[in-house]
């Protein structure tokens, strides 16, 4: 069986893109090689979705899998290896068999970026965290730190606060690049403290962490201080491993694709956070899914009459 399209990755730019398939009677296959709902499980509070303020990343992830459902496009669990993309008909490589379809759909997201520093790795899952929502309620009355400037790492530090006696925000610059109402927000906590024009040389200790070297980036002075978690909140690489040389990627390897989706191949598309774009956010990454769902649809009446 030739499918009309592949869709990979099941976060909120995969089920977007099911929901619009689905309506489309498009022949449709959603893979997902770990679980459902993409890195939005993982965010406490989802405050800038249109019409549903004040909901949860897994509540969201879970409305959108329920609609997606609702027009028979269900996550199927398969890790895809390669992907065969010339020619017509496109092969998706699993780890149980080979697939064919007329479209892919690329909906692999990103994942957060690591620091780089010794004890990082040896700490991971020990104090060292990459998602505040969820581990955050581990540390309550105790001294966390984050590290980063952006959205993601002020929204963090907010919500650590809430459990954490002291919360500082390890930031290299002494500006930080979060919206203005987050940092409103962040500097009106008492227990938040920020570090400027500092970065983490190296996380400390034996089964679990006990604290982090930290340097001036303009006085070049070092000093410890004493934490019980890290989280790290820099940003995120793409997940585009399976097209890395297949497509077109800028230097940070996010694929290239056009307002309608497509990338440098007929017929495979890029949607959500794997794509390069100015803003990466739950409403692009749904929007994308729409757009490209679209896209497929006109490439496949023009291809295949």
């Amino acid at each position: 069986m030739v499918y009309d399209l592949i869709i990979i990755g099941s976060g909120p730019a995969g089920f977007a893109a099911g929901v619009y398939a689905g309506r489309a009677k498009l022949n449709t296959l959603l893979l997902e090689k770990e679980f459902a709902g993409g890195q939005v499980i993982n965010t406490y509070e989802v405050a800038n979705y249109p019409g549903l303020p004040e909901l949860s990343g897994a509540e969201l992830a879970m409305k959108l899998q329920e609609h997606a459902a609702m027009f028979g496009v269900v996550p199927t669990l398969n890790e895809v290896v390669d992907l065969e993309l010339d020619g017509k008909i496109k092969k998706v490589i699993t780890t149980t068999q080979i697939y064919e379809t007329k479209a892919v759909l690329i909906a692999t997201g990103a994942r957060w970026k690591q620091l780089g520093v010794k004890g990082e790795e040896k700490l991971r899952g020990r104090g060292v965290s990459y998602c505040a929502t969820c581990d955050g309620a581990f540390f309550n009355g105790k001294v966390t730190a984050v590290v980063g400037g952006g959205d993601t790492a002020v929204e963090d530090a907010i919500f650590l606060s809430r459990y954490a006696k002291k919360v500082y925000l390890i930031h290299r610059r002494d500006k930080l690049r979060a919206t203005k109402i987050l940092q409103e927000a962040l500097f009106e906590i008492d227990n938040v403290e920020v570090l400027w024009d500092t970065q983490v040389q190296e996380i400390y200790g034996n089964s679990k962490v006990e604290g982090i070297q930290l340097i001036n980036t303009k006085t070049n002075e070092t000093q410890p201080l004493e934490v019980d978690g890290v989280f790290v909140a820099i940003g995120t690489d793409p997940n585009s491993n399976l097209v890395k040389g297949k497509v077109a990627m800028d230097e940070q390897e996010y694929i290239i694709a056009n307002e309608n989706c497509e990338t440098s191949i007929p017929g495979v598309y890029a949607a959500g956070d794997v794509r390069q774009k100015l803003l990466k956010q739950i409403v692009t990454a749904t929007a994308d899914g729409a757009t490209a769902v679209y896209a497929i649809e006109r490439y496949i009446i023009e291809n295949w009459k």
